[in-house]
C-alpha cells in the first residue's frame, strides 16, 4: 500500500483536478466490520457521497464520476441488487435538495435501459431537478461497464460506416470519444485527472478503461463510507505532487 509524507495543505491543493473518477469500493466490509448487513454499508456509503460531491464542489471540481453500480454487481445477492437499486430513490428524495442548493447538476451513464423502472425514474428526476445548475456535474456511472461502452461505440461507428455516414479515415479517437457514454460531459472535462478507488483494492474493475488512458491513480485503504472531505482532500494534495507527462518528458 501507498505511503504519503504529510504536507502542508495550502502547498498541497494548488491544482484541483477538474475531473475525478471514484469507485466507491468496502461498503459490504464497513458493514461487517460492525456486524451489520452489506445494505447497511450500501446506505452509509450514500452519506459519504453527499459530503464528498458537497466538497469536491467547494474546491473547484468540475466532474465526479462516480461508480455506483457495474454491469457484473448484478450477480451479487438478489437482496443486496434490490437495495442498491432502490438507494437512487432514495437519493432523490432526501439527498437531492441539498445538492440542489449547491448547484450541482446530476447525470448519469451506463445501460439505464436494464434499470428498474422506480431506479430510472429517480434518476430522471434527478436528472430533470438539476438540469440548469452550472456547477459540478454529479456523474452516476449506473449500471456500468467500460468494455460493453467501447464495444456499443464501435457497432455504432460500424453502422455509421455502413451508412455511409462515416469513411474509416475519419475515424480518430476523438471521434470514438464522440461514440462514448461520456460524451455528454463538457469536451475539456470527459476524461477523469484522477481516479479514487477505496478500500486498499488495486484496479479499475471496468470503470473508465478509455477516459483513464492518462489518469492519475489513488488508491486508499480507506473503507468508502469512512472517505470524508479530509480523505478526498489528502488524495488532491497526492495528486498535486505527480508529474503529468502523457507520454513526453
Amino acid at each position: 500500500m501507498f505511503t504519503f509524507k504529510k504536507r502542508k495543505q495550502s502547498e498541497s491543493l494548488d491544482k484541483i483536478p477538474a475531473h475525478i473518477g471514484i469507485i466507491m469500493d468496502g461498503n459490504g466490509r464497513w458493514a461487517k466490520k460492525r456486524m451489520q448487513p452489506r445494505v447497511f454499508g450500501h446506505k452509509a456509503g450514500m452519506d459519504a457521497l453527499q459530503e464528498v460531491t458537497i466538497a469536491a464542489s467547494g474546491l473547484g471540481v468540475k466532474v465526479l464520476t462516480v461508480y455506483a453500480f457495474s454491469t457484473e454487481n448484478w450477480s451479487r445477492p438478489e437482496d443486496e441488487v434490490k437495495f442498491i437499486m432502490n438507494l437512487p430513490v432514495e437519493f432523490f428524495d432526501k439527498y437531492v435538495p441539498e445538492l440542489h442548493k449547491n448547484n450541482v447538476r446530476v447525470q448519469i451513464i451506463g445501460e439505464t435501459s436494464r434499470l428498474p423502472q422506480a431506479t430510472f425514474d429517480a434518476m430522471e428526476r434527478a436528472r430533470e431537478k438539476t438540469k440548469h445548475n452550472s456547477g459540478l456535474i454529479l456523474n452516476f456511472a449506473l449500471n456500468y461497464g467500460g468494455r460493453a461502452e467501447i464495444t456499443n461505440a464501435v457497432k455504432l461507428i460500424a453502422q455509421d460506416v455502413l451508412d455511409a455516414k462515416l469513411n474509416p479515415g475519419d475515424i480518430t479517437e476523438d471521434l470514438i470519444a464522440s461514440y462514448l457514454m461520456t460524451n455528454n460531459l463538457p469536451y475539456l472535462y470527459r476524461d477523469p485527472d484522477l481516479i479514487i478507488r477505496t478500500s486498499g483494492e488495486l484496479r479499475l474493475s471496468n470503470f473508465l478503461p478509455w477516459q483513464s488512458a492518462y489518469s492519475e491513480f489513488y488508491f486508499t485503504p480507506v473503507l468508502w463510507p469512512d472517505f470524508k472531505k479530509d480523505e478526498l482532500i489528502k488524495a488532491i494534495a497526492e495528486y498535486n505532487h505527480r508529474h503529468r507527462r502523457f507520454g513526453g518528458v
